[in-house]
Parts: C-alpha cells; sequence; structure tokens
C-alpha cells in the first residue's frame, strides 16, 4: 500500500471527476460527515479517485463511479493521527502494532523511536523507518535527542548529538526532533542540547517537548530554545499554562487519572484552541487491543464532559496542524482519502476503515494482515550479559563486615523523594529494613564494566518476590526490584537467556516471563498472544507487590530509573539526583561493632 504523495497524472483525474467528467473510483454515498473546520454535521456524498478524495458534494449529484460503498447516514471522519507515541511500549513489531490500531480508526501516527534509539543507536531509528514501510498505517518518525535521556548520569547503548540529529533529519521520513528531555542541559546551555537544537531549528522540521514541571521562567527558557509541543502534563493547570505560553499540548491517554481535570480546565476557556492535539505515548499490548489507543482515549474524554466533535477535531485537523501535513485532517477535496465511518458520536464505534483510499477495515477488524517489510531483520542480541549470581543481589557497604550505616534511599514512586534509613551489616550483607525493598540496575548494552547498582526502595512496601524488565524508560538496562537475592537472579537471569522482556519470580519459582527477543522490547508472538502473556503477568506481579494507584502502579516499574525527573533514581551509573543533575553517594555515615 502506497502512502506518498499523489501524482499529478492523480490529480489531474480528481480535477476531471470532481467536474463530473469521468467516474470516481468509488463513491461513498449517503454519509453524514463531520466537518471538522465548522463544527456542522452535514449530509454528503464523497468522491474518491485513488488515495485522494476528489470531491465531497450534496447527496445524489453525481452517479458515475468505478464502485459505490452506501453509508446509510452513518458518520464519516478523517481518519486519527496519534501526535507523539512510542510504539515500543506495546512490545510489537510496527507491522503488529498497525494491524492493531488501523482497525481502530487511527491511520497516523507520530512515532519517536528512541526506546530502540537508546540500544541500537541511529541504527535503531534506521530499523524503525524501514520497519514502517508498505503498511496501512502512515508511520511518521522523529528524531530521538533523549540519547541517553540525562548524559553523565546514565548509558545507553548510544550518544547522540548534533552529528547524529543532522543524519536522522535528513531523511525525509523524519518530520522532527523528538522530545527534549534534558531540560537542565536546555536552560543550562549544554553543548550538546545546543547542538541538537540548532539542528532541529536550520531543518525547518517540529522540535517536542518534555516540559514536565517547567513553570514560569524557566518555561518560558524552554519555548525560547524552539520547543512547540508538550505531552508532559502534570496538573489542569499546568495543561492550561502551558497552552497560554504558546505549546501545542498533546494531552495523552497513559496518564487517565489527570483527564478529568484536564477537560473541566478545557471546558472553562471562550474557545478550545486548535493547538490541543492527542496522543497515546505509551499503551501495553493488552490495553492496545481491549481498550484500544487513541479511540480509547478520545472516549474518555468525552465521558469526561468533551464533545465528541471537539475531541475528534483535537484527533485529526488539530494534529494535521501540527504535523504540518495539509493532506490529512479533513473530508475535504484534495485531502488524502483516510477515514473512518463511526456508528454514532455516543459510541464511536468505527465500523469502516479507510487508508489512502482503500477500505482496510470492517467492523473492528483488518482486512488482511500488514507484512514485516521486506529484508528488514529485527535486531536481536542485545542483552550483552553474562548469567548473574547471588551475591551480585546482595547491597554492601565498603570496609564494612559488621556494624550500622546510615544511608540515602529513593522515597516514593513516579515523583520521588529522598530519604535517610538506618540499616544493619552482618557478614557484609546490608539487612534489608523492615517496609523496604531493593532497586537493582545494570548495564546492558556492552559500553562499561556493568558494575550492578543497587539502593533500597521505600514506598514500595516489602516485595513478596522480585520483578525484572530489560524495558527501562529510557536506556533500557536491567531493572531489578525485589527482596530476596535468589529470586532477583532468577528473573534476571531469566531475561539475559531470553534476550530481554519482563519476569517474575517468587520463592525460587518463576511465576511468568514475557520474552521480548528484538532488541530487548519487542516480542516476535502475535498480538493476541503477547497481550494474554502480558496481561498474565501483570496480573501475577499483584502476588509480589502490592500496587496502589495512581502511583505505585505495575508500569511504574518501566519509568522507575527515569533519572532526568526530579528526586532520586538509581542508573547503571549509581544514585542519581534528578534537581543537582549528579551522581550521589548513598552511604552517609557507619559505624563498625565494638570487637
Amino acid at each position: 500500500m502506497s502512502l506518498s504523495t499523489p501524482a499529478t497524472s492523480l490529480r489531474q483525474r480528481a480535477i476531471k471527476a470532481a467536474l463530473g467528467t469521468i467516474p470516481f473510483d468509488c463513491l461513498l454515498r449517503n454519509a453524514r460527515v463531520i466537518d471538522m473546520v465548522t463544527g456542522e454535521i452535514r449530509d454528503a456524498d464523497v468522491g474518491l479517485t485513488g488515495s485522494m478524495i476528489a470531491s465531497v458534494h450534496p447527496c445524489g449529484k453525481f452517479t458515475q463511479t468505478e464502485n459505490v460503498d452506501d453509508l446509510a447516514g452513518a458518520l464519516l471522519s478523517p481518519g486519527l493521527i496519534d501526535t507523539h507515541v512510542h510504539i515500543e511500549s506495546s512490545h510489537l513489531p510496527p507491522e503488529r502494532y498497525a494491524e492493531i490500531v488501523v482497525a481502530q480508526g487511527t491511520t497516523t501516527v507520530f512515532w519517536d523511536p528512541h526506546e530502540l534509539a537508546n540500544v541500537l543507536g541511529v541504527e535503531g531509528v534506521r530499523y524503525a523507518v524501514e520497519s514502517s514501510r508498505g503498511l496501512p498505517l502512515r508511520v511518521i518518525c522523529a528524531a530521538p535527542s533523549s540519547v541517553p535521556s540525562t548524559p553523565d548520569l546514565e548509558m545507553s547503548g548510544a550518544d547522540f548529538a548534533g552529528q547524529e540529529m543532522e543524519t536522522m533529519l535528513s531523511w525525509p521520513e523524519v518530520a522532527g526532533v523528538a522530545e527534549v528531555m534534558d531540560m537542565h542541559g536546555v536552560l543550562n546551555g549544554s553543548e550538546r542540547m545546543l547542538e541538537i537544537l540548532d539542528a532541529g531549528l536550520r531543518s525547518g522540521k517540529l522540535i517536542e517537548g518534555h516540559a514536565r514541571g517547567l513553570k514560569g521562567a524557566e518555561l518560558q527558557a524552554y519555548l525560547a530554545a524552539g520547543v512547540t509541543s508538550d505531552h508532559e502534563l502534570t496538573s489542569a493547570e499546568d495543561a492550561l499554562d502551558k497552552l497560554r505560553a504558546g505549546l501545542t499540548l498533546q494531552i495523552r491517554g497513559s496518564h487517565p487519572y489527570l483527564l478529568a481535570d484536564i477537560v473541566a480546565a478545557l471546558n472553562s476557556l471562550p474557545h478550545l484552541s486548535s493547538q490541543i492535539t492527542l496522543c497515546t505515548d505509551d499503551v501495553p499490548p493488552d490495553h492496545l487491543i481491549e481498550k484500544g489507543g487513541l479511540i480509547a482515549l478520545i472516549k474518555l474524554l468525552v465521558s469526561h464532559g468533551l464533545r465528541a466533535e471537539d475531541a475528534l477535531r483535537m484527533a485529526t485537523l488539530n494534529a494535521a496542524l501540527r504535523m504540518q501535513r495539509a493532506d490529512l485532517g479533513l473530508v475535504a477535496a484534495g485531502r488524502t482519502a483516510d477515514l473512518i465511518i463511526f456508528d454514532s458520536l455516543e459510541t464511536l464505534n468505527p465500523l469502516r476503515v479507510y487508508v489512502a483510499g482503500e477500505c482496510v477495515s470492517h467492523n473492528g477488524k483488518l482486512l488482511f494482515s500488514p507484512k514485516a517489510a521486506s529484508g528488514v531483520v529485527p535486531p536481536r542480541d542485545t542483552m550483552r550479559l553474562s548469567p548473574q549470581v547471588t551475591s551480585d543481589f546482595q547491597l554492601r557497604i565498603p570496609g564494612l563486615k559488621n556494624g550500622k550505616a546510615r544511608l540515602r534511599n529513593i522515597k516514593g514512586a513516579r515523583f520521588t523523594q529522598w530519604s535517610e534509613v538506618t540499616v544493619d551489616v552482618r557478614d557484609g550483607i546490608v539487612q534489608i529494613p523492615a517496609g523496604f525493598s531493593l532497586i537493582w540496575v545494570k548495564h546492558r548494552h556492552g559500553r562499561h564494566d556493568a558494575t550492578p547498582r543497587m539502593a533500597l526502595l521505600e514506598g514500595w512496601g516489602e516485595l513478596r518476590g522480585a520483578i525484572a524488565t530489560s524495558y527501562s524508560h529510557d536506556s533500557h538496562n536491567l531493572v531489578v526490584l525485589g527482596r530476596d537475592p535468589a529470586d532477583m537472579m532468577l528473573a534476571a537471569n531469566q531475561l539475559i537467556a531470553s534476550g530481554g522482556g519482563m519476569a517474575l519470580s517468587q520463592n525460587g519459582t518463576l511465576l511468568a516471563n514475557v520474552a521480548m527477543p528484538i532488541a530487548g522490547m519487542l516480542s516476535d508472538l502475535p498480538a493476541e498472544n503477547l497481550a494474554e502473556q502480558f496481561k498474565n503477568l501483570r496480573e501475577l506481579s499483584a502476588e509480589i507487590a502490592d500496587w496502589e494507584p495512581p502511583y505505585r502502579v505495575f508500569k511504574a516499574i518501566e519509568g522507575t530509573c527515569l533519572a532526568c525527573n526530579a528526586g532520586p533514581h538509581l542508573t547503571d551509573l549509581g544514585l542519581t539526583d534528578g534537581e543537582l543533575r549528579e551522581i550521589v553517594d548513598p552511604i552517609l555515615e557507619i559505624w563498625e561493632d565494638d570487637a
């Protein structure tokens, strides 16, 4: 399937069809078109020529056509556009991801493949571009700026600066700079970030933001650097502040607990800006299938009081404006025929989906299985680690065999804080206090000697086993949470053997394992099988951890090492301070037992 720009000859045919001198290739009769410009819903027929909409005209005006599709009064919308997504979070390769989301009405995505890039470097982005060709999903890529997201505090599989950015931005499939997560580097004028931003500005392409926690002068300075969007919304007031500052909002579905307040805030405004778009950011495979991607976000926003027409406009016309794509986002002559037929505004169930003028989905099912791009070899063997032993998971205080130590520790999930605890040391091993657990991180990319790093976790309860993942934003090193060294070793070694993924262990038994051998983050399984395995692992994780929404949840495991966020985090280089941007010695004081 070709999703390229229509050739001149096709436009010439479309002109003639619109004038009635030649037949349409397909005529969609008796539609109720959702007009994203005026907000009206109006009766019309829509004539298609090849991949283009040739005409939107009164019902019955033309009858010449090769094929007829009578919509019988169903609603007709442009295809949905996801303005920021990490396909890697679905743990599916692009062809299997497309099979799910296109049937839900998403016809275009802006993919930031920085997860792949953090493992594989520029070749990871090249794989993202090449593996997305020939799909019934228009995949527009961004050039990752966050490789790693926090230089000097972590080490991933590569380092990006100006040269890498220039290379990626020169590719036609790349439409901009992906989320600029190194806010500290931007505000403090780091040479690396100046190079990255300069490359983006000179390219004339988009620059996406990651403005978590920025406000006042810092937010203004961040915009002054050239950033024009943000999806890291922390509250309704934060969303309004960023909208007032001039950022394009990308309201995301991965933080649903914020949506009710954000909708209420938007509904209080004199009008809804065209600079409000929607995105999924990260959606796991079971949620993607059971609840949906972008369509699930739209339905949730509507349930919180946003008009369906407004939510759809954010996901279509507003998104096309953001993406600088004048060929998308409207049911209008001259636009690409990416279309959804909905049953009603109340239920928003896609009855049919058209991509580039071809009907590709019926009643929520794709009419064919997308094939992997020819000649593209998925990257494997990225877990460059030897099997671990039990002692690798025992926290020690150098030089102290028996005594006590006062340690800095990480408190909380998602929004972490510093705390301190005094621990007993017996035979050189820290005795984990009641109510605490251990986080363990080891570099997996083969770029340094990979000494394991450990820290105490407070606020996660006492884990009854171990949870391990090689999918850990954004450097994707091997991360294990637990209390028992034997369980932690078992889960870690399972992932080393399987090429990556996620695993659970308890009482010396492996409870669950989802293998992700492609870059340590994508699965070979069919989507339904992967979703079933992932859901099972998530449910079994409650045997190990006591989850407390909205922050201490299973999803938090994947983001617990995000050193770019404020507060303490553990990375492969040590215990880091997100505010000071430095690696901190966790040992505050030690006392040896009297002989």
